[in-house]
């Protein structure tokens, strides 16, 4: 098992996308080689107080910058390997560098424990549109372009 953990709070959220870019495949079967290491990953709802995500311009995708005042729903992810990451740096690609962040579990809702994780800070504030990013206007209206099972994410153009 990995022993990492990260907050995502965009695309990365949706469990289909976070596998394709991980396993190089939205849905894992039990025929799927990374079946039991995908068992091994726990995602729980989490929140980042003091940080807010915006639209990049002519982009789906969000970036998260510091702003007082926000907060961000997101989720957090742990049991991620140190080759996970290798693959979710090829992913976010250069417009974003890796912090560490500290957001508090989400139970029903309600605040729980503060946890520690990496996350990816979007590098060019000048770059996002003033609104806020949506995550269920996301998944209702743009998902198909990220989970799917093509080979953009299967890892073959990653060299390790």
């Amino acid at each position: 098992m990995g022993d990492h953990a990260a907050f995502f709070y965009g695309t990365l959220m949706a469990r289909e996308v976070l596998y394709r870019v991980i396993y190089g495949k939205s849905n894992i079967t039990e025929y799927h080689p990374a079946f039991a290491r995908s068992k091994l990953l726990t995602i729980q709802d989490a929140i980042l107080h003091n940080y807010c995500r915006h639209h990049v311009r002519h982009a789906e995708y969000p970036g998260m910058i510091p702003e007082k005042g926000h907060s961000v729903r997101g989720t957090y992810v742990t049991g991620l390997t140190d080759y996970d990451f290798f693959r979710l740096d090829w992913f976010e690609g250069s417009e974003y560098t890796m912090r560490k962040v500290r957001p508090k579990l989400l139970e029903n809702g309600v605040e729980t424990q503060e946890v520690e994780a990496e996350t990816y800070m979007f590098k060019y504030p000048h770059k996002l549109e003033k609104g806020v990013w949506d995550y269920e206007d996301f998944r209702k209206n743009k998902i198909h372009h990220w989970a799917d099972d093509s080979s953009a994410y299967d890892g073959k153009s990653i060299s390790s």
